[in-house]
């Protein structure tokens, strides 16, 4: 089973009953990923986890473990559908919810498919 597929699964019993996922992340927070070439453990120590779930109806923010950094534990967020920014070089950041994230770049493409699944509901009908 591929990672998106896997996140989406452990994301699901956090959801409202018959909410979609149109797109899911891991993300970073804490200090700059970058940090990590001076000395991992600043990074290790400090850095906490999530999975970003974008739906059809919110972005929820979920904390994963710290040992498990891909298996979502609770609920951080959940925040209204709005487009984030897009995220550039090795490490993106995101601000959601006055919380800053970090956006590793094989993740990239997922949060340009959410801005468009967002932009996609916001547009109104084509005339």
């Amino acid at each position: 089973m591929a990672l998106r597929d896997k996140l989406a699964q452990r994301a699901t019993p956090f959801l409202e009953p018959g909410e979609q996922i149109q797109s899911v992340f891991l993300a970073q927070s804490g200090p700059s990923p970058y940090w990590s070439f001076l000395s991992s453990w600043i990074v290790i120590i400090a850095a906490g986890y999530a999975t970003i779930v974008v739906t059809d109806r919110a972005v929820v923010v979920l904390r994963n473990g710290r040992l498990t950094g891909s298996v979502a534990k609770s609920v951080i967020a959940r925040l209204p559908r709005q487009p984030m920014e897009s995220p550039s070089g090795l490490w993106g950041q995101l601000n959601l919810g006055g919380s800053r994230y970090w956006v590793h770049k094989r993740f990239h493409k997922d949060v340009e498919a959410a801005n468009a699944a967002i932009a996609g509901s916001v547009a109104g009908p084509a005339l």
